[in-house]
């Protein structure tokens, strides 16, 4: 399997065709009044979106086909739930809650036990921030999430970090047909001196982002999408993405200093 390729079963991707953003627009007003059919449409026009958000899960379990599915779930709510009047691209509101499904199924999948109140505040953040995204279209940061709860940053932070889907260090990362490079070959044998306020200082910069650097930076870093992949799903030149992509990390950088 090549890197990052998701293969789901009875699922021939070169038949997606992806919608342009006029053609959603035009299939969201007509399902918006009525038209059911075209959720199906909607459906076709976004599972290009789904399998590039697998990318970043292949390996973290057994049957991605079941993956697959709770990914179409998360973007069955993103239809029904998304308004055209916040005038955002869908996939800019979608991906947060297709990750969010994915992550709570790899979360109730995992094999390490968790405390009870630790996955119970898991549980609660997550649906705060499934609100929040639905109401402002984006999600919200690690501060916003205290004040909306009323508890420290860093319980916050733990519980998130409590509960990700774990990896073996011997899962393969990479195979391009001859040898196999492992996670354990690229874990760093000296300690990093970064903190917890760091991770969370870096998440409230990310938030700080202008909406479409952020999908971009968000995109490339942590779904694994190229620069040419970004290119054709937005609509815009590669070296737009690298320019939106590098002023982002600038950006970010003079948050964090």
């Amino acid at each position: 399997m090549a890197k990052h390729k998701v293969e789901i079963t009875g699922l021939n991707t070169n038949e997606l065709k992806p919608l342009s953003n006029e053609e959603m627009i035009s299939l969201f007003k007509r399902y918006q009044n009525g038209e059911v059919e075209c959720k199906d449409i909607l459906v076709n026009g976004n599972l290009k979106l789904v399998l590039s958000i697998l990318r970043k899960y292949v390996g973290r379990t057994d049957n991605m086909d079941d993956l697959f599915q709770i990914g179409c779930i998360g973007l069955l709510k993103a239809i029904d739930h998304f308004n055209l009047d916040y005038d955002v691209k869908f996939s800019t509101y979608a991906v947060p809650m297709i990750i969010g499904e994915v992550k709570r199924y790899l979360r109730d999948n995992n094999g390490v036990r968790i405390a009870r109140s630790i996955k119970d505040l898991s549980y609660k953040i997550s649906r705060i921030k499934d609100e929040y995204i639905a109401k402002y279209y984006r999600e919200p940061t690690i501060s916003e999430l205290s004040n909306i709860l009323n508890i420290d940053e860093y319980e916050i932070v733990l519980a998130l970090e409590s509960t990700k889907d774990t990896v073996s260090i011997s899962s393969p990362i990479y195979n391009d047909g001859g040898d196999i490079i492992y996670l354990s070959d690229q874990l760093e044998d000296k300690k990093n001196n970064y903190t917890l306020e760091d991770y969370i200082g870096l998440r409230d910069a990310l938030m700080e982002l202008k909406e479409k650097e952020r999908y971009i930076i968000k995109s490339r870093y942590y779904m694994g999408l190229t620069q040419t992949e970004l290119s054709e799903e937005l609509g815009i030149s590669q070296a737009q993405i690298s320019r939106l992509e590098k002023s982002g990390i600038k950006s970010i950088g003079r948050k964090m200093r």
